[in-house]
């Protein structure tokens, strides 16, 4: 018999992809709780790891090696990555709220979102200046400086350690830069206290060998364009730095735990005054033993969070209790290639000391990196003919990476009475005076969050009516959802539809009914109704000399492919999504100038056009270098790793040249963009779309010989 999956009973919300987060989801991977769904909200799909910051912001290493990648991790893990910011909690309804509005339930939680060092009482900081946490905005406001040429004027606001290494860490760069540099430390005490007296001369020594000027006993009284002002003295600063303390999230105030000094108070368990939510890291404040905030007791909460998280899951008691060590070492950054060491009242410092930090935190991001090969189950010993070669050692893909390919699809459609060409994206309808279009669709799942999936199928289906010129009328939902628990379906089923009404409301459009069931996987598709304003747009209109159009890049099925495989980065993934869920109304209504049109989906860029030209019996020039390509695509494309119906739909044009760009126009497409057929004079069009925020590309022309498509 087959191995059957198990359903979902239980959700677990991890809110924040801090260090303690990471390592649960990495020891998940590695064993699971079946049952249990997992879902980690944090607002970017990376989380930057705070040990290799200062040498980051040197220039020691580049912005990947500072980022753990939550989405590959979570694919790892087998759990949805929502990127997103949590503003609230409803501790008695089981509830997260998010910036963006969503709403998220849960039965068990954990909190891990970090502190902030902004400073929203000092005049000009929020508008001036930028804290060091959270570190991946900072990350990149510092790279952003780092661009500009002339003298730099820095300021540090705040003389602990962390601002410091922070003051250490610029003027490095900045010298190697070449660049004329002043940089202050600015500490309204004694700059340095919470260090060993031996300690914090040395880390003064290095602070005046990298000319660091250090202010104590000095209030920072405003903050302007271009200045710090500290009592009678004005500091100039193009760069303001907020590195003072640590302050806890706003929204804990209005979520009904305890609180300590705006920390979740938790006890030894690392649960909090709530059964069943749990807080870690730097958010927490540990009643029975205070700590110092530092990303050490994350990394070694992880475990007993790990053990008392799948306790409360599995409806146990029995947790474990976190006990922190008395003193940790601190190694902290000197700027240069060297750093200084202290445990227990022993010092030490040199080039070494950096080595040892250097292994320390590339060791502790390798974990996240190595993670086990994701691989197909092993086939049979005995098993059809066949079955080898299809699998090929990957997972079918999701999107329309999963469709049938066009060669197959056309010539079942010829021998059961229809035609041999490719038909229009929507059927046209002739309902009194009215002309009328109606088109169905649906994916099956390629990203486990229901809410992004829902809006990628709404998308993806209303594109077969905005390519037909045509507005969409209303709409039925064809819902499958995996099987799970009745109350974890209906929480799954209510994001689904919230998500649907809202992009069918930005559409113009209603949902006026549907159905669901459940089944072995997610699939949600969309029946849409349109009306056309005047003749609908087809595909056999396009006439020799028109311009094409694409009102989006091309990759995502790659890209996706990747993520499925655990091999695609985050920020590729949350970028290529973000082109997925952009509207294509306003394109749509844009391009009724086109002589034809469609929707670049699972046949890609060469099949689509070669639609057009098999309709309209032209021929087309595709200009490859013009054509816009998806962040992630092209890296992508230099390996072996292609989506599943890419072999089929790159058969359909043999005289394709080779190479990983050319490729890219066979790449399924989900949620595309939209491929129109432009006469010469209507060219402006595309300065139209773009002041419409599309990145629209002139990519080739239409020409005379018939059903030839010239890719140069």
């Amino acid at each position: 018999m087959q191995e059957m999956s198990l359903p979902y009973t239980r959700d677990l919300l991890l809110i924040g992809g801090g260090h303690s987060h990471a390592l649960v989801l990495r020891m998940w991977g590695m064993s699971d709780l079946p049952g249990a769904r997992v879902t980690v909200v944090n607002p970017e799909p990376t989380a930057p790891y705070s040990g290799m910051l200062p040498g980051h912001l040197a220039g020691h290493y580049d912005r990947r090696a500072l980022d753990i990648d939550l989405v590959q991790l979570g694919r790892f893990a087998g759990a949805r990555v929502v990127v997103g910011r949590v503003i609230g909690l409803d501790t008695e309804a089981r509830v997260a709220r998010l910036e963006d509005g969503r709403r998220i339930a849960f039965d068990v939680a954990s909190i891990d979102v970090g502190v902030t060092s902004d400073m929203p009482t000092l005049p000009g900081f929020a508008e001036h200046a930028v804290p060091a946490k959270p570190l991946g905005p900072f990350a990149s406001a510092w790279a952003r400086f780092l661009e500009d040429s002339g003298p730099a004027k820095v300021a540090v606001i705040g003389g602990g350690v962390a601002g410091a290494e922070i003051s250490l860490a610029m003027a490095h760069a900045l010298a190697l830069q070449g660049r004329p540099a002043e940089v202050h430390l600015v500490e309204r005490d004694r700059a340095l206290s919470g260090l060993p007296p031996r300690s914090a001369t040395h880390l003064r020594a290095a602070l005046a060998r990298m000319g660091v000027t250090v202010h104590e006993d000095t209030d920072v009284q405003k903050i302007t364009e271009n200045a710090v002002r500290i009592g009678d003295q004005v500091l100039e600063a193009d760069f303001v730095c907020g590195a003072a303390g640590a302050r806890p999230q706003e929204w804990f105030g209005d979520t009904g735990l305890n609180l300590q000094n705006g920390f979740v108070a938790v006890g030894p368990t690392l649960e909090s005054s709530v059964t069943g939510i749990f807080a870690t890291g730097d958010c927490a404040h540990m009643t029975a033993s205070p700590r110092p905030k530092a990303g050490v007791y994350a990394v070694r909460q992880a475990p007993v969070l790990l053990h008392n998280l799948r306790q409360r899951l599995s409806g146990k008691d029995g947790l474990k209790t976190y006990r922190p060590q008395r003193d940790y070492l601190k190694l902290i950054s000197l700027g240069e290639k060297a750093a200084l060491g202290d445990r227990f009242g022993m010092t030490f410092q040199g080039k070494w000391a950096w080595r040892w930090k250097d292994h320390i935190d590339r060791s502790f991001m390798n974990r996240f990196r190595d993670l086990p090969t994701m691989t197909q189950p092993a086939l049979p010993q005995a098993h059809a003919d066949g079955l080898a070669d299809l699998l090929a050692g990957k997972p079918l893909c999701g999107g329309c990476g999963a469709k049938v390919g066009q060669e197959a699809l056309m010539a079942a459609l010829a021998e059961t009475g229809g035609t041999a060409l490719p038909g229009d994206d929507a059927a046209v309808l002739t309902v009194g005076a009215e002309r009328m279009v109606l088109s169905t669709d649906h994916l099956r799942e390629i990203v486990r969050d229901p809410e992004v999936m829902t809006r990628l199928a709404a998308h993806h289906a209303l594109g077969d009516i905005w390519a037909m010129g045509a507005e969409p009328l209303s709409a039925t939902a064809n819902i499958v959802l995996p099987q799970m628990a009745s109350r974890l379906a209906g929480r799954t089923l209510r994001e689904v539809m919230s998500a649907a009404h809202e992009v069918m409301a930005e559409a113009g459009t209603t949902i006026v009914g549907g159905h669901t069931s459940q089944g072995a996987e997610m699939t949600i598709g969309f029946t849409i109704l349109g009306r056309a304003h005047d003749t609908p747009i087809t595909l056999d209109g396009a006439r020799p000399g028109d311009i094409l159009v694409l009102t989006k890049p091309v990759g995502s099925g790659l890209i996706m492919a990747a993520e499925m495989q655990g091999l695609a980065e985050g920020d590729w993934v949350a970028g290529a999504l973000r082109h997925m869920t952009r509207s294509q109304g306003a394109a749509s209504r844009l391009l009724r100038v086109a002589h034809a049109m469609t929707d670049v989906t699972g046949f890609g860029l060469a099949g689509h056009l070669r639609n057009i030209c098999l309709n309209s019996a032209v021929g087309a020039e595709l200009w490859l270098d013009d054509v816009p390509l998806l962040d992630g695509a092209l890296e992508l494309a230099g390996t072996d790793l292609r989506a599943s119906l890419f072999a089929e739909n790159r058969a359909l044009v043999p005289d394709a040249p080779a190479g990983p760009r050319a490729d890219l126009l066979f790449d399924p497409q989900t949620a595309g963009g939209l491929l129109a057929a432009v006469p010469e004079a209507e060219l402006d069009v595309l300065d139209r779309l773009r002041d419409a925020g599309y990145p629209a590309a002139e990519i080739g022309r239409i020409t005379d010989r018939v059903g030839q498509i010239s890719i140069v």
